[in-house]
């Protein structure tokens, strides 16, 4: 299973309240969107948090936003799945949006909480978007991780 030996979240609200911070969410495949919108918006209440909401058509359409906001906030948290088809559009998508968002964390400098699922079917999307009997959570695991590097950065500057 791709969640085994996940870390647990150790934040506390005092190190993040007073982040701001912004989640671009793709509109494809709404089931599993809601699911990992509802998992990002949990993990930013837990930390105090009400995050700015940004949605794109696509997941090919998240790194131009993750970089338009990057600058205005202290973490970018991008939303999206990709489901394989036929084609070969399904890795040039899921390439072009890693590398896209990757480019924007580095370049920014801001941390982008990766919960862009790239799935074979639509039942593994399902499955990991945190809905009722999902057996993972990505859109509260992005939000933590986006969150838990803003505060570890924060021990490097």
């Amino acid at each position: 299973m791709s969640g085994a030996g996940a870390p647990q979240t150790k934040l506390k609200p005092e190190e993040t309240k007073d982040l701001r911070v912004a989640v671009i969410a793709a509109s494809w495949h709404t089931e599993i969107m809601d699911g990992l919108l509802d998992g990002a918006h949990r993990a930013a209440r837990e930390a105090g948090i009400e995050p700015t909401i940004v949605r794109v058509p696509g997941t090919f359409e998240l790194p131009v936003a993750a970089a338009t906001a990057a600058p205005k906030y202290d973490a970018v948290v991008a939303l999206g799945v990709v489901i394989r088809g036929g084609t070969p559009h399904f890795e040039y998508v899921c390439e072009a949006a890693t590398m896209g968002l990757t480019n924007v964390a580095v370049e920014s400098k801001t941390p982008v909480g990766f919960g862009v699922l790239t799935c074979d079917t639509e039942e593994q999307g399902l499955d990991r978007a945190g809905l009722e009997g999902s057996s993972e959570d990505k859109g509260f695991e992005a939000m933590a991780a986006a969150l838990e590097t803003v505060v570890a950065l924060r021990a490097i500057n």
